[in-house]
């Protein structure tokens, strides 16, 4: 074990106003419109010694989609997307974890949305352990991978009159997490 894996061994609460869940979809056939989820939690369990025995959690409150548009918002919370009502949260849970290096892991897990899990991998980076101004030991991560949004149900479109589709198919996810270490 490095010395940089061994302080990420702990258990880590996920701080919502220091994290962003963020992702990006193609709008118009032109464009890319982005957005994140304001409401959620999660733990990471870590296990700087072996990586693989490393867990996290994190349930994500679907209405609390941000995209900067409050009709966008509104319909994408509404059944003809997420369905909200009937699917209050979104869910990740890590299988595994492989790290390729000191920095770069590569997370397994099941994504839930809209009542549908399917196998995702997450490509994730390593940002460091620090103290914060009140004491708190932090850690941080960065990650990305991508979704077929119909994968999980996800159906909805309006067709275009010059051709093509109003929302891709395909959903880039970015995460920056800040976790605070659990005494």
């Amino acid at each position: 074990m490095s010395d940089v894996l061994g302080a990420t061994t702990g258990t880590w609460v996920i701080d919502p106003s220091h994290t962003r869940l963020g992702f990006s979809v193609r709008h118009a056939m032109v464009t890319t419109v982005r957005g994140q989820f304001d409401q959620f939690d999660g733990t990471l369990v870590l296990d700087g010694e072996d990586p693989a025995n490393s867990t996290a959690t994190v349930t994500i409150q679907t209405i609390s989609i941000s995209t900067g548009s409050d009709d966008r918002d509104n319909h994408l919370r509404s059944a003809d997307f997420f369905d909200a009502e009937q699917f209050p949260t979104l869910s990740f849970i890590a299988t595994d974890v492989v790290a390729e290096n000191d920095e770069d892991f590569v997370m397994a897990g099941n994504l839930t949305i809209h009542g549908v899990s399917r196998p995702v991998t997450i490509k994730a980076e390593y940002q460091g352990v620090a103290t914060d101004p009140f004491g708190n030991q932090r850690i941080g991560f960065s990650g990305d991978t991508q979704i077929n949004r119909k994968d999980f149900d996800l159906n909805w479109n309006a067709a275009l009159e010059a051709g093509g589709v109003l929302v891709g198919e395909k959903v880039k996810i970015h995460l920056d997490v800040s976790a605070v270490k659990q005494a």
